[in-house]
Protein backbone atom coordinates (compact mmCIF):
# COMPACT_ATOMS: atom_id res chain seq x y z
CA UNK A 1 0.00 0.00 0.00
CA UNK A 2 2.98 2.48 1.05
CA UNK A 3 4.24 2.10 -2.87
CA UNK A 4 1.05 2.35 -4.19
CA UNK A 5 0.94 5.78 -2.31
CA UNK A 6 3.97 6.68 -3.07
CA UNK A 7 3.37 5.75 -7.01
CA UNK A 8 0.57 8.23 -6.58
CA UNK A 9 2.35 10.78 -4.78
CA UNK A 10 4.88 11.09 -7.75
CA UNK A 11 2.31 11.06 -10.21
CA UNK A 12 0.26 14.03 -8.70
CA UNK A 13 3.87 15.74 -8.51
CA UNK A 14 4.99 15.20 -12.23
CA UNK A 15 1.42 16.78 -13.16
CA UNK A 16 1.55 19.51 -11.27
CA UNK A 17 5.13 21.08 -10.69
CA UNK A 18 5.51 21.58 -14.66
CA UNK A 19 4.15 21.86 -18.27
CA UNK A 20 5.08 18.28 -19.42
CA UNK A 21 6.05 18.09 -23.64
CA UNK A 22 7.56 21.37 -23.95
CA UNK A 23 9.04 20.75 -27.30
CA UNK A 24 5.64 18.38 -28.28
CA UNK A 25 3.20 21.37 -27.48
CA UNK A 26 5.10 23.58 -29.33
CA UNK A 27 5.28 21.45 -32.47
CA UNK A 28 1.87 20.89 -32.10
CA UNK A 29 1.72 24.75 -32.24
CA UNK A 30 3.92 25.26 -35.22
CA UNK A 31 2.26 22.44 -37.40
CA UNK A 32 -1.37 23.34 -37.09
CA UNK A 33 -0.41 26.84 -37.23
CA UNK A 34 1.71 26.52 -40.27
CA UNK A 35 -1.18 24.16 -41.93
CA UNK A 36 -3.95 26.49 -41.31
CA UNK A 37 -1.88 29.83 -42.70
CA UNK A 38 -0.85 27.61 -46.21
CA UNK A 39 -4.02 26.60 -46.39
CA UNK A 40 -5.44 30.19 -45.85
CA UNK A 41 -2.59 31.40 -48.34
CA UNK A 42 -3.66 28.67 -51.10
CA UNK A 43 -7.11 29.59 -50.78
CA UNK A 44 -7.06 33.09 -51.00
CA UNK A 45 -8.20 33.68 -54.84
CA UNK A 46 -11.13 31.13 -53.94
CA UNK A 47 -11.97 32.50 -50.67
CA UNK A 48 -15.33 34.13 -51.82
CA UNK A 49 -16.41 30.74 -53.31
CA UNK A 50 -15.53 28.79 -50.31
CA UNK A 51 -16.42 31.25 -47.18
CA UNK A 52 -17.88 34.43 -48.67
CA UNK A 53 -21.58 35.56 -48.65
CA UNK A 54 -22.14 34.36 -52.40
CA UNK A 55 -20.72 31.14 -51.76
CA UNK A 56 -22.67 27.86 -52.99
CA UNK A 57 -23.38 27.29 -48.89
CA UNK A 58 -25.48 31.04 -49.12
CA UNK A 59 -25.74 32.89 -46.29
CA UNK A 60 -29.67 31.96 -45.83
CA UNK A 61 -28.94 28.24 -45.61
CA UNK A 62 -25.41 28.74 -43.52
CA UNK A 63 -27.40 30.53 -40.91
CA UNK A 64 -30.63 28.03 -40.74
CA UNK A 65 -27.51 25.56 -39.64
CA UNK A 66 -26.29 27.70 -37.11
CA UNK A 67 -29.49 28.12 -35.08
CA UNK A 68 -29.15 24.43 -35.03
CA UNK A 69 -26.18 23.39 -33.71
CA UNK A 70 -25.21 26.34 -32.53
CA UNK A 71 -21.81 26.78 -33.30
CA UNK A 72 -19.54 29.40 -33.22
CA UNK A 73 -18.86 31.29 -36.34
CA UNK A 74 -17.96 35.22 -36.39
CA UNK A 75 -18.84 35.37 -39.83
CA UNK A 76 -22.45 34.96 -39.61
CA UNK A 77 -22.11 38.08 -37.27
CA UNK A 78 -22.69 40.19 -40.54
CA UNK A 79 -23.07 39.32 -44.14
CA UNK A 80 -21.06 41.99 -45.53
CA UNK A 81 -18.15 41.84 -47.67
CA UNK A 82 -15.86 43.77 -45.82
CA UNK A 83 -16.15 41.92 -42.53
CA UNK A 84 -15.83 38.95 -44.34
CA UNK A 85 -12.88 40.14 -45.76
CA UNK A 86 -11.61 41.20 -41.87
CA UNK A 87 -12.30 37.84 -40.63
CA UNK A 88 -10.26 36.11 -43.26
CA UNK A 89 -7.36 38.88 -42.91
CA UNK A 90 -7.43 38.17 -39.29
CA UNK A 91 -7.53 34.47 -39.55
CA UNK A 92 -4.04 35.10 -41.18
CA UNK A 93 -3.15 37.11 -39.52
CA UNK A 94 -3.09 34.76 -35.72
CA UNK A 95 -2.19 31.67 -37.66
CA UNK A 96 1.15 33.90 -38.60
CA UNK A 97 1.50 34.95 -35.46
CA UNK A 98 0.82 31.77 -33.43
CA UNK A 99 3.70 29.98 -35.86
CA UNK A 100 6.09 32.30 -34.43
CA UNK A 101 5.03 32.37 -30.95
CA UNK A 102 4.03 35.83 -30.34
CA UNK A 103 1.77 36.50 -27.43
CA UNK A 104 0.94 32.63 -27.38
CA UNK A 105 -1.92 32.33 -25.26
CA UNK A 106 -3.86 35.57 -26.75
CA UNK A 107 -3.08 33.95 -30.28
CA UNK A 108 -3.94 30.73 -29.48
CA UNK A 109 -7.54 31.80 -29.03
CA UNK A 110 -7.63 34.15 -31.85
CA UNK A 111 -6.64 31.20 -33.81
CA UNK A 112 -9.51 29.17 -32.84
CA UNK A 113 -11.58 32.09 -33.82
CA UNK A 114 -10.70 32.08 -37.08
CA UNK A 115 -10.68 28.17 -37.52
CA UNK A 116 -14.02 28.18 -36.35
CA UNK A 117 -15.25 31.03 -38.04
CA UNK A 118 -14.64 30.07 -41.71
CA UNK A 119 -15.23 25.83 -41.17
CA UNK A 120 -18.69 26.33 -39.48
CA UNK A 121 -19.49 29.12 -41.91
CA UNK A 122 -19.36 26.47 -44.50
CA UNK A 123 -19.43 22.89 -42.90
CA UNK A 124 -18.77 21.13 -46.18
CA UNK A 125 -16.12 22.49 -47.63
CA UNK A 126 -13.89 20.54 -45.26
CA UNK A 127 -12.26 16.91 -45.54
CA UNK A 128 -10.22 14.91 -42.57
CA UNK A 129 -7.43 17.30 -41.95
CA UNK A 130 -10.16 20.39 -41.63
CA UNK A 131 -11.94 18.40 -38.75
CA UNK A 132 -8.57 17.49 -37.26
CA UNK A 133 -7.19 21.24 -37.71
CA UNK A 134 -10.84 22.06 -36.19
CA UNK A 135 -10.31 20.04 -33.16
CA UNK A 136 -6.91 20.90 -32.46
CA UNK A 137 -7.60 24.63 -32.50
CA UNK A 138 -9.50 23.89 -29.27
CA UNK A 139 -7.51 22.19 -27.52
CA UNK A 140 -4.14 24.33 -28.09
CA UNK A 141 -6.31 27.09 -26.60
CA UNK A 142 -5.70 25.24 -22.67
CA UNK A 143 -2.13 24.54 -23.77
CA UNK A 144 0.77 25.59 -22.84
CA UNK A 145 2.37 26.23 -26.02
CA UNK A 146 5.08 28.13 -26.16
CA UNK A 147 7.28 27.14 -23.90
CA UNK A 148 9.75 26.93 -26.03
CA UNK A 149 10.79 27.81 -29.86
CA UNK A 150 8.64 30.87 -30.09
CA UNK A 151 9.03 34.47 -29.64
CA UNK A 152 7.51 34.32 -25.77
CA UNK A 153 9.98 32.07 -24.85
CA UNK A 154 12.57 34.60 -26.38
CA UNK A 155 11.30 37.44 -24.88
CA UNK A 156 11.25 35.83 -21.04
CA UNK A 157 14.97 34.92 -21.68
CA UNK A 158 16.38 38.17 -22.50
CA UNK A 159 14.00 39.71 -19.65
CA UNK A 160 16.28 37.25 -17.34
CA UNK A 161 19.24 37.56 -18.61
CA UNK A 162 18.81 41.86 -18.00
CA UNK A 163 17.72 40.38 -13.89
CA UNK A 164 20.62 38.64 -13.66
CA UNK A 165 22.77 41.69 -14.52
CA UNK A 166 21.12 43.74 -12.47
CA UNK A 167 19.19 46.03 -14.89
CA UNK A 168 15.72 46.69 -14.53
CA UNK A 169 13.23 45.82 -17.03
CA UNK A 170 10.01 48.02 -17.70
CA UNK A 171 6.21 46.82 -17.39
CA UNK A 172 5.28 44.78 -20.26
CA UNK A 173 2.76 47.33 -22.19
CA UNK A 174 1.76 45.20 -25.10
CA UNK A 175 0.10 42.13 -23.31
CA UNK A 176 -2.20 44.96 -21.29
CA UNK A 177 -3.17 46.87 -24.02
CA UNK A 178 -3.90 43.96 -26.41
CA UNK A 179 -6.10 42.28 -23.32
CA UNK A 180 -8.07 45.91 -23.42
CA UNK A 181 -8.71 45.88 -26.68
CA UNK A 182 -10.00 41.91 -26.48
CA UNK A 183 -11.94 43.12 -24.08
CA UNK A 184 -13.82 46.00 -25.58
CA UNK A 185 -14.21 43.77 -28.68
CA UNK A 186 -15.79 40.82 -26.72
CA UNK A 187 -18.13 43.45 -24.37
CA UNK A 188 -19.70 44.63 -27.65
CA UNK A 189 -20.28 41.34 -29.20
CA UNK A 190 -22.07 40.74 -25.59
CA UNK A 191 -23.85 43.61 -25.81
CA UNK A 192 -25.16 43.08 -29.37
CA UNK A 193 -26.17 39.21 -28.32
CA UNK A 194 -24.69 37.71 -31.75
CA UNK A 195 -22.85 34.81 -29.82
CA UNK A 196 -24.73 32.32 -27.55
CA UNK A 197 -24.35 31.95 -23.64
CA UNK A 198 -22.36 29.15 -23.58
CA UNK A 199 -19.52 30.98 -25.88
CA UNK A 200 -19.65 33.56 -23.69
CA UNK A 201 -19.24 32.01 -20.38
CA UNK A 202 -16.21 30.40 -22.74
CA UNK A 203 -14.34 33.27 -23.63
CA UNK A 204 -14.93 36.11 -20.87
CA UNK A 205 -13.46 32.88 -18.73
CA UNK A 206 -10.09 33.13 -21.06
CA UNK A 207 -10.38 37.12 -20.83
CA UNK A 208 -10.93 36.89 -16.85
CA UNK A 209 -8.17 34.22 -15.66
CA UNK A 210 -5.87 36.20 -17.92
CA UNK A 211 -6.75 39.46 -15.70
CA UNK A 212 -5.88 37.40 -13.14
CA UNK A 213 -2.89 35.82 -14.28
CA UNK A 214 -1.48 39.84 -14.83
CA UNK A 215 -2.93 40.66 -11.54
CA UNK A 216 -1.40 38.19 -9.53
CA UNK A 217 1.96 38.23 -11.42
CA UNK A 218 2.78 41.75 -10.45
CA UNK A 219 0.42 42.78 -7.53
CA UNK A 220 0.67 39.92 -4.88
CA UNK A 221 3.07 40.04 -2.15
CA UNK A 222 4.01 36.76 -1.12
CA UNK A 223 4.83 33.60 -3.97
CA UNK A 224 1.73 31.68 -2.69
CA UNK A 225 -1.24 32.86 -5.29
CA UNK A 226 1.29 33.17 -8.45
CA UNK A 227 2.11 29.16 -7.34
CA UNK A 228 -1.67 28.08 -7.11
CA UNK A 229 -2.21 29.48 -10.65
CA UNK A 230 0.64 27.98 -12.05
CA UNK A 231 -0.06 24.77 -10.79
CA UNK A 232 -3.23 25.21 -11.96
CA UNK A 233 -1.59 26.19 -15.72
CA UNK A 234 0.34 23.09 -15.52
CA UNK A 235 -2.88 20.47 -14.87
CA UNK A 236 -4.92 22.36 -17.60
CA UNK A 237 -2.22 22.20 -20.09
CA UNK A 238 -1.00 18.75 -18.93
CA UNK A 239 -4.70 17.32 -19.79
CA UNK A 240 -5.47 18.75 -22.42
CA UNK A 241 -1.96 16.86 -23.96
CA UNK A 242 -3.37 14.07 -22.97
CA UNK A 243 -6.90 14.70 -24.83
CA UNK A 244 -4.48 15.36 -27.91
CA UNK A 245 -2.56 12.29 -27.56
CA UNK A 246 -5.82 10.49 -26.92
CA UNK A 247 -7.80 12.23 -30.09
CA UNK A 248 -5.00 10.97 -32.14
CA UNK A 249 -5.13 7.37 -31.27
CA UNK A 250 -9.03 7.68 -31.88
CA UNK A 251 -9.05 8.70 -35.01
CA UNK A 252 -6.36 5.74 -35.93
CA UNK A 253 -8.06 3.28 -34.16
CA UNK A 254 -11.45 4.00 -35.47
CA UNK A 255 -9.95 4.29 -39.38
CA UNK A 256 -8.33 1.08 -39.18
CA UNK A 257 -11.50 -1.02 -37.83
CA UNK A 258 -13.81 0.91 -40.28
CA UNK A 259 -11.17 -0.36 -42.57
CA UNK A 260 -11.01 -4.03 -41.44
CA UNK A 261 -14.36 -4.13 -42.24
CA UNK A 262 -14.63 -2.77 -45.95
CA UNK A 263 -14.37 -6.06 -48.75
CA UNK A 264 -11.70 -3.91 -50.87
CA UNK A 265 -9.39 -3.40 -48.31
CA UNK A 266 -9.45 -7.02 -47.02
CA UNK A 267 -8.61 -8.94 -50.32
CA UNK A 268 -5.63 -5.61 -50.69
CA UNK A 269 -6.79 -3.63 -53.44
CA UNK A 270 -8.47 -1.03 -51.91
CA UNK A 271 -4.95 1.25 -52.37
CA UNK A 272 -5.93 0.77 -56.31
CA UNK A 273 -8.88 2.75 -56.91
CA UNK A 274 -8.20 6.06 -55.00
CA UNK A 275 -4.89 6.20 -57.50
CA UNK A 276 -7.13 6.10 -60.75
CA UNK A 277 -9.59 8.99 -59.70
CA UNK A 278 -8.28 11.81 -61.58
CA UNK A 279 -9.27 14.31 -58.45
CA UNK A 280 -6.56 12.33 -56.32
CA UNK A 281 -4.11 12.07 -59.70
CA UNK A 282 -1.99 15.31 -59.39
CA UNK A 283 0.46 13.45 -60.95
CA UNK A 284 -0.97 10.36 -63.09
CA UNK A 285 2.08 8.86 -64.39
CA UNK A 286 3.24 7.80 -60.60
CA UNK A 287 0.07 6.89 -59.86
CA UNK A 288 0.18 3.85 -62.63
CA UNK A 289 3.40 3.56 -61.72
CA UNK A 290 2.59 2.71 -58.24
CA UNK A 291 -0.60 0.80 -59.18
CA UNK A 292 0.76 -0.99 -62.05
CA UNK A 293 2.42 -3.73 -59.41
CA UNK A 294 0.05 -5.66 -57.43
CA UNK A 295 2.99 -6.55 -54.43
CA UNK A 296 3.06 -2.98 -53.67
CA UNK A 297 -0.61 -2.21 -53.69
CA UNK A 298 -1.15 -4.80 -51.28
CA UNK A 299 1.23 -4.37 -49.13
CA UNK A 300 0.50 -0.56 -48.68
CA UNK A 301 -3.08 -1.38 -47.81
CA UNK A 302 -2.66 -3.95 -45.77
CA UNK A 303 0.16 -2.25 -43.85
CA UNK A 304 -1.87 0.88 -43.72
CA UNK A 305 -4.64 -1.07 -41.78
CA UNK A 306 -2.19 -2.71 -39.55
CA UNK A 307 -0.33 0.38 -38.27
CA UNK A 308 -3.74 2.24 -37.51
CA UNK A 309 -5.06 -0.41 -35.89
CA UNK A 310 -1.67 -1.38 -33.85
CA UNK A 311 -0.61 2.19 -33.37
CA UNK A 312 -2.43 2.91 -29.77
CA UNK A 313 -1.05 0.02 -28.50
CA UNK A 314 2.25 0.63 -29.71
CA UNK A 315 2.38 3.42 -27.06
CA UNK A 316 3.82 1.00 -24.73
CA UNK A 317 6.64 0.07 -26.35
CA UNK A 318 9.23 3.29 -26.73
CA UNK A 319 10.89 1.41 -29.73
CA UNK A 320 8.23 0.04 -31.66
CA UNK A 321 6.23 3.31 -31.13
CA UNK A 322 8.38 5.50 -33.22
CA UNK A 323 9.19 2.82 -35.51
CA UNK A 324 5.30 2.56 -36.54
CA UNK A 325 5.53 6.50 -35.77
CA UNK A 326 8.23 7.09 -38.11
CA UNK A 327 6.48 5.01 -41.42
CA UNK A 328 3.17 6.34 -40.56
CA UNK A 329 4.62 10.18 -41.42
CA UNK A 330 5.85 8.70 -44.32
CA UNK A 331 2.62 7.64 -45.33
CA UNK A 332 1.34 10.93 -44.83
CA UNK A 333 3.93 12.57 -46.93
CA UNK A 334 3.72 9.74 -49.59
CA UNK A 335 -0.06 10.76 -49.88
CA UNK A 336 0.60 14.54 -49.65
CA UNK A 337 2.39 13.87 -53.06
CA UNK A 338 0.54 11.02 -54.87
CA UNK A 339 -2.71 11.69 -54.03
CA UNK A 340 -2.61 15.52 -54.06
CA UNK A 341 -3.66 15.96 -50.30
CA UNK A 342 -1.36 18.09 -49.08
CA UNK A 343 -2.89 20.07 -45.68
CA UNK A 344 -4.34 16.98 -44.76
CA UNK A 345 -0.80 15.14 -44.77
CA UNK A 346 0.28 18.03 -42.94
CA UNK A 347 -2.67 18.06 -40.41
CA UNK A 348 -2.06 14.47 -39.17
CA UNK A 349 1.83 14.93 -39.70
CA UNK A 350 1.22 17.49 -36.90
CA UNK A 351 -1.05 15.17 -34.72
CA UNK A 352 1.44 12.57 -34.75
CA UNK A 353 4.64 14.50 -33.42
CA UNK A 354 3.06 14.75 -29.99
CA UNK A 355 4.20 11.24 -29.55
CA UNK A 356 8.07 12.17 -31.35
CA UNK A 357 10.57 11.59 -28.39
CA UNK A 358 12.00 14.34 -26.62
CA UNK A 359 15.81 13.77 -27.81
CA UNK A 360 14.73 13.74 -30.80
CA UNK A 361 12.76 17.08 -30.99
CA UNK A 362 15.75 18.82 -29.04
CA UNK A 363 18.60 17.41 -31.25
CA UNK A 364 16.47 19.20 -34.20
CA UNK A 365 16.14 21.79 -32.15
CA UNK A 366 20.22 22.33 -31.77
CA UNK A 367 20.38 21.49 -35.91
CA UNK A 368 18.20 24.72 -36.72
CA UNK A 369 20.23 26.87 -33.95
CA UNK A 370 23.24 25.42 -35.54
CA UNK A 371 21.68 26.44 -39.15
CA UNK A 372 20.66 29.93 -37.97
CA UNK A 373 24.05 30.52 -36.25
CA UNK A 374 25.57 29.70 -39.23
CA UNK A 375 23.40 32.22 -41.51
CA UNK A 376 23.40 35.21 -38.97
CA UNK A 377 27.34 34.10 -38.70
CA UNK A 378 27.98 35.21 -42.22
CA UNK A 379 26.42 39.06 -41.36
CA UNK A 380 28.67 39.65 -38.40
CA UNK A 381 25.88 38.77 -36.07
CA UNK A 382 25.86 36.00 -33.41
CA UNK A 383 23.30 33.90 -31.69
CA UNK A 384 23.40 31.26 -28.99
CA UNK A 385 25.12 28.43 -29.86
CA UNK A 386 22.36 24.57 -29.42
CA UNK A 387 23.99 23.56 -26.12
CA UNK A 388 23.28 27.14 -24.91
CA UNK A 389 19.89 26.77 -25.63
CA UNK A 390 19.34 23.17 -24.43
CA UNK A 391 20.28 24.75 -20.59
CA UNK A 392 18.18 27.76 -21.10
CA UNK A 393 15.33 25.47 -22.02
CA UNK A 394 14.22 24.32 -18.25
CA UNK A 395 13.54 28.23 -17.72
CA UNK A 396 11.43 29.38 -20.50
CA UNK A 397 8.27 27.61 -19.37
CA UNK A 398 7.26 30.26 -15.84
CA UNK A 399 9.66 31.66 -13.30
CA UNK A 400 8.37 28.70 -10.56
CA UNK A 401 7.39 25.46 -10.82
CA UNK A 402 6.14 23.84 -7.52
CA UNK A 403 3.85 20.78 -7.26
CA UNK A 404 1.47 19.76 -5.06
CA UNK A 405 2.36 16.22 -3.67
CA UNK A 406 -0.10 13.67 -2.26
Amino acid sequence: MSRFALLVSRGITRVTESALGPYQSAVIRIGFAATWLLFLLREYPHRQEMYGPDGPWNWDLAQQLIATNHSFTALMWSDSQVWFEIVYALAVLSSGLLLVGWRSRTMSVLFMVGVLSLQNRSVFMGDGGDNVIHLMAIYLVFTRCGQVWSLDAWRARLAREARARGERTGPDRVGPALWAVLGLALAGVTLTGRVGPGWLVFFWGLWAAQALWWVVGRRARTAEPRVLLDVFANLVHNGALLVIMAEACLIYATAGWYKIQGSRWQDGTAVYYPLHLDYFSPWPALSDLMSAHGTIVMVVTYGTVAAQVAFPFTLFNRRVKNVLLAAMMTEHAVIAVVLGLPFFSLAMIAADAVFLPTPFLRSLGGRAARARGGLFAGRGRTVPGPREQQERIPEQAEDTHVGFTA
